[in-house]
């Protein structure tokens, strides 16, 4: 059992999700030096400080090789909204990942180097520049196995000067979530590092949607932490023959601090979606009292089931939709109070379920019966008022023609929803739904529900049945990553599963129940 600190203010955030991005501003060749500067204000050096490699020098070697960490998202599988009322949720982990690679410059190169290719931002900060006297002071020195369970003021207010040229040239929403996302990296970097820290670039491609309600900012923090660590050797593994107790010290590791820089960016987050991507499969979350740190229960067993997540392409509110709900309990008391208790009691019965020793996720009846809690969960959810007519639809395209169970996911009101596929389904039928799907404007992503948690590609190297598995495989250089062009091609390049199976290179740390 995990328990995660929050506040009360965070009462909805389980079912809220964060965009990240970073500032344009520079380019970066293969070998991960920088062209061009980010900042022109005076008393703060740009990347340019450094500069490339003068003509007639020799351009130094890195240090380190480069490599690779990978964080799933998530989805809340059964419980939504009753979970705002001290009610139980399960949220498991999805097959959609965020990949972040690193490159460690050469000692004379002493920048840090944010790059996220897919929404076209990117930002740099001389590590000399950085506010590190505050940091590393007795009273505010944080180490690797410290459990920070709230933001500094004194130290996030020592960030805000190195914030003021981030998306400096965008409009004041889009700018104040790439300030919050580029505090975050900040505040970990501060924390986690030492100002002997080489330079570093840090390039982040994302097959997770944004803004989604998918965990695409808690799989991002994950994978800043996962770096980190890994960077300052205090992580052990990950390998085939890891000890169970010692594969989870490391995963709570790297959660501790993907829940910091998750507050960094959403003040007040709940700390479910961290924890799902850093550890995968799935969790039980209850929060009964607010003035308490939330319950969160891994299901180590959680299996993995094929889902089709389709996006509806409708804004939505969680806050109007938790407030909608809000409202209708304190007009019918009972009659809502009821509802609520009916969600939490299918959340337990799916508990219960995936811990039946009869269970078996290739089993007809086993989905079976799972589908049909899922059925249930949502027609509850609708009761309340809380789905869409766009939700409705993927349901009556699915549901009744029989190749899945389908609900919504998150707070509703739009965004996305859930299906359980059954086995069997010809590709003729699939492929006839996905053309229905294209023509009525949805977006739609064939995943499994329930796999891996954080992964570790180290060094950039793959194997992916090639010739040139051969020489060693196939390294996953800057320009590579940088050049595969959109989701699909970064799957392709450097996905954690390649055709059939895992590819080559990729380890997790893997946790069987006790």
């Amino acid at each position: 059992m995990t328990v995660v600190a929050t506040t009360p203010d965070s009462l909805s955030s389980e079912m809220g999700s964060l965009s990240n991005g970073f500032h344009r501003g520079l380019e970066i060749n293969g070998n991960g030096y920088t062209n061009g500067h980010t900042s022109s204000n005076e008393g703060s050096r740009s990347s340019s400080a450094s500069g490339g490699p003068r003509l007639g020098r020799r351009k130094s070697t890195p240090m380190m090789p480069p490599f690779m960490v990978s964080a799933p998202g998530k989805v809340i599988v059964f419980g939504e909204h009753a979970v705002v009322h001290g009610k139980a949720a399960i949220a498991a982990s999805i097959s959609l990942r965020s990949y972040l690679h690193v490159t460690t410059l050469s000692k004379s190169r002493r920048t840090i180097t944010l790059r996220f290719p897919d929404i076209d931002l990117i930002h740099s900060w001389h590590i000399d520049d950085l506010p590190w006297e505050l940091f590393s002071h007795p009273s505010k020195k944080k180490y690797y196995y410290d459990l920070v369970t709230s933001l500094d003021p004194e130290l996030m207010a020592s960030i805000q000067p190195h914030l003021a040229d981030v998306s400096s040239d965008k409009p004041p929403t889009e700018r104040k979530i790439h300030q919050n996302s580029a505090a975050c990296f900040l505040y970990l970097f501060l924390s986690l590092g030492s100002q002997k820290f080489h330079g570093c670039v840090y390039t982040l491609r994302s097959t997770i949607p944004i803004g989604a309600g998918l965990g695409s900012s808690a799989s991002i923090a994950v994978c800043l932490s996962a770096a980190l660590l890994l960077q300052i050797r205090t992580l052990s593994g990950p390998h085939p023959d890891q000890p169970s107790d010692e594969a989870r010290l490391q995963i709570e590791r790297i959660n501790r601090w993907a829940f910091v820089a998750e507050m960094a960016i959403h003040g007040n987050p709940s700390g479910v979606d961290n924890t799902v991507s850093t550890q995968g499969k799935a969790v039980v979350f209850q929060r009964k009292d607010y003035d308490k740190p939330p319950v969160v229960t891994p299901l180590w067993d959680f299996p993995e089931l094929p889902l089709l997540l389709v996006d509806t392409r409708t804004p939505k509110s969680t806050a109007a939709e938790v407030a909608k709900v809000a409202r209708l309990k304190n007009t019918h008391q009972k009659l809502v109070g009821s509802i609520l208790d009916a969600v939490d009691k299918v959340t337990r019965t799916a508990e219960g379920l995936i811990d039946e020793d009869t269970f078996d996720a290739t089993e007809d009846e086993s989905l079976r019966r799972m589908g049909e809690l899922m059925s249930i969960n949502h027609g509850l959810l609708a009761s309340l008022g809380v789905s869409h007519p766009r939700l409705e639809r993927v349901r009556e395209l699915i549901d009744f023609a029989g190749l899945g169970w389908t609900k919504l996911t998150g707070a509703g009101g739009g965004g996305c929803s859930i299906t359980l596929m059954k086995p069997g389904v010809s590709s003729k039928r699939m492929d006839a739904l996905q053309e229905q799907l294209d023509s009525e404007g949805y977006s739609q992503f064939k995943t499994t529900l329930g796999g891996d948690g954080i992964g570790v590609l180290w060094p950039a190297v793959l194997k992916n049945g090639l010739d040139e598995d051969e020489e060693g495989g196939m390294e996953i250089d800057l320009d590579k990553f940088l050049n595969a062009p959109g989701t699909e091609g970064v799957e392709k390049l450097v996905g954690v599963h390649g055709g059939t199976g895992e590819r080559e290179g990729w380890k997790f740390w893997r946790v069987e129940s006790r």
